[in-house]
């Protein structure tokens, strides 16, 4: 049997991360923030590239870890990122600034994931990524559905909570959550979906483009 533990440690440490990406990464460490993995990172840009992403939601902007790497993706797509802790979205304005990405990219906006959503245009967005409360992860979900167009993505982070979420003895709160997210996707006709074992597990579903 592969050593399934080396694996993904090799998977971790095969990509390199910028010199913004590893300040914001510290900033983060300092806050007691936990980020995305390098390859989560490097997972959410792969996408944002496949996609052509112009338009971005992020739900947990934390020190910027994560938008670093969406962003680093392409020169012209924007980033809305929503956090409802002023000194993560503090660490995260100078980690984009540290990375000279143009204000002009990024709205860093404060407040609870699931209001600020509700308020964004319907089908307007190429990726939605989530890292925010886990405590309303659903309704997440429902917001991100609506936001996204025919073919965006949507990426959920921690989708695997500690390699909790496999082990049905588990019955902790949040990897109850998680386990019925993925539970939701595996019975889902309007996405097409993959999760990776890569960091603590991403979820990743496609809206499906369908014909008129």
């Amino acid at each position: 049997m592969v050593d399934k533990i080396s694996s993904w440690k090799f998977t971790e440490d095969f990509v390199s991360e910028s010199p913004a990406i590893i300040e914001a990464r510290a900033r983060a460490e300092e806050l007691g923030i936990e980020c995305v993995t390098p390859s989560v990172g490097s997972h959410l840009a792969l996408i944002a590239s496949a996609l052509g992403a112009k338009a971005i939601v992020e739900a947990g902007t934390g020190a910027g870890v994560s938008g670093l790497w969406i962003l680093s993706a392409s020169e012209d797509s924007v980033l809305a990122t929503i956090d409802s802790h002023p000194e993560f979205q503090l660490a995260a304005k100078m980690a984009f600034k540290d990375a000279r990405i143009s204000p002009l990219r990024t709205r860093v906006i404060s407040g609870k994931a699931t209001e600020v959503m509700s308020n964004m245009a319907d089908a307007a967005y190429d990726l939605v990524f989530l890292d925010a409360e886990r405590g309303d992860l659903e309704d997440q979900l429902r917001q991100a559905s609506r936001l996204l167009r025919p073919g965006g993505v949507v990426a959920i982070s921690h989708a695997l909570w500690r390699d909790r979420v496999p082990d049905p003895a588990m019955r902790d709160e949040a990897t109850v959550i998680y386990r019925d997210v993925l539970r939701l996707f595996s019975t889902q006709q309007d996405f097409i979906s993959a999760l990776s074992p890569v960091g603590d597990g991403l979820m990743m579903a496609s809206k499906r483009v369908t014909s008129s």
